[in-house]
This record gives structure tokens, sequence and C-alpha cells, in this order.
């Protein structure tokens, strides 16, 4: 299961769009937002984790697309007749999606520190890259129901308009109290309203709210049911 796991790493981490769409464009937009947004510090950090958020989410989803390719030209076929079972192709998958998201991460908080003079504790440094890390597993195991339930055409479409449209209505991009009274409770219920949350919390030097982990808990148990319901179904189709 490592040699695929390190396999699965080295593709993604070859992929032009990846690095580009997860990993750059979440730094430049970060570094534009608080250009427009003036100087104000909590702005910068505010921004920073939500923008690193996005980008972590983006290169989670982003996973599904593999498998998706891996569907259309019998890579997933070949996964079935080897010795790994099905548990550890979807385990291997997700701790893909887990250590493919670290770079869209870092990049966002090193332009935070180094270019927008954003200054944290070293714990809190390491808190708020730890704590997205761990929470982007749920929208790994999404991006995975996606990837196994839909063509590659269709995976890449949709998984564009989840993390666009979780990303915006979970305040990732803008703050949620620019938001009416009545999205902004729809807001937090959403996965990654909650997830920023995590990175909020560590900024600030508080333990994450039992309310944000029961939220994504229960969004990761559901969004882990997807995937494996997508899996079985694939069986029958590749």
């Amino acid at each position: 299961m490592f040699d695929y796991l390190r396999l699965e790493v080295r593709r993604t981490l070859r992929d032009v769009g990846f690095v580009i769409g997860g990993v750059a464009m979440p730094v430049m937009m970060y570094l534009l937002f608080t250009n427009l947004g003036g100087d104000d510090g909590g702005w910068k950090t505010g921004a920073m984790i939500g923008m690193a958020g996005y980008g972590a989410v983006g290169s989670a989803l982003n996973t599904g697309g593999g498998v998706a390719e891996d569907r259309a030209i019998g890579w997933l076929r070949q996964l079935r007749v080897t010795p790994m079972t099905p548990r550890q192709v979807v385990i291997g998958r997700t701790l893909t999606g887990s250590v493919t998201v670290l770079p869209a991460i870092l990049a966002v908080l090193a332009a935070g520190g180094l270019i927008n003079g954003v200054r944290l504790d070293a714990w809190q440094w390491a808190a708020v890259a730890g704590l997205l890390w761990l929470g982007s597993v749920p929208f790994t195991l999404l991006g995975l129901g996606n990837g196994y339930r839909l063509t590659g055409q269709t995976t890449g479409v949709t998984n564009m308009v989840c993390n666009l449209g979780l990303s915006v209505l979970g305040g990732l991009w803008f703050p949620i109290t620019l938001f009416p009274h009545w999205l902004r409770s729809v807001s937090r219920y959403t996965p990654t309203n909650r997830f920023a949350e995590l990175g909020t919390s560590a900024a600030v030097g508080h333990a994450p709210a039992l309310g944000a982990i029961t939220v994504l808990t229960l969004w990761m148990l559901a969004f882990g049911s997807y995937a494996v319901l997508s899996y079985r179904r694939s069986g029958r189709t590749v």
C-alpha cells in the first residue's frame, strides 16, 4: 500500500494543473485580496487561513479526478486484481489526498508570514497547518466519491462546482459577517466554514470549538459513506 501511496503522490505533484490550480492560485488570490483589503492585520490573518483552506479543499477534491482517470484507462480494474484489498485502495487514495493538500496550505501560510507580515507564535503556525491538514479529510472523501461514481469530465466539473460553492458559502473567500443573516446561519452548517474555524481558533490561541469538530465529523461520515457506496458501485461498472 505504501508503494501505491508513493506512486500516487508522485503522479499528483507532477501534474502542472495541480501545481497551478492547487498551489499557485490560492497564493495569488490571497495576496490580491489582502492588497485590496488594506493593511489590517486581522484581515490578512483571516484571509490567509481562508485561502489556505480554499487551496486545501481544491487539492483534496482533485484526488477524485485521479480516480476518474484511473477508471477510464483501466488502472482501477488492475488494482482490483492485485493483492490489495478495497479498503487498502481507498485508504491509499485518502492518504494521497491528505499528503497533496500540504503544499497548498504551506504555500499560503508562507505568503502570509513572509510577504504580508502575519505574526504568530511557532506553535500557532504548526497548529494552524496541522488542523487544516486534518480537517481536509472530509473533502478528500467527497472527491473520491465523485471520482468513483462519475466520468472523468463530469468529475472535474462537479469538483470545481463543489470547491467554488462550498468555499464561497463557507466564508473562505469573504468573511461571513458580510452575508445576510439567513445565509450566515446556513454557512455555519457547511463543512468549509467549520474547517476554516479550526485554523482561526489556533491563530487566536484557542482550542477548536466542539461545534466545529462535531459538524466536521458528521460531514466526514456522510462523505465517507458516499465514497464507499460509490466505490462499490464502480466495481459493477469497470
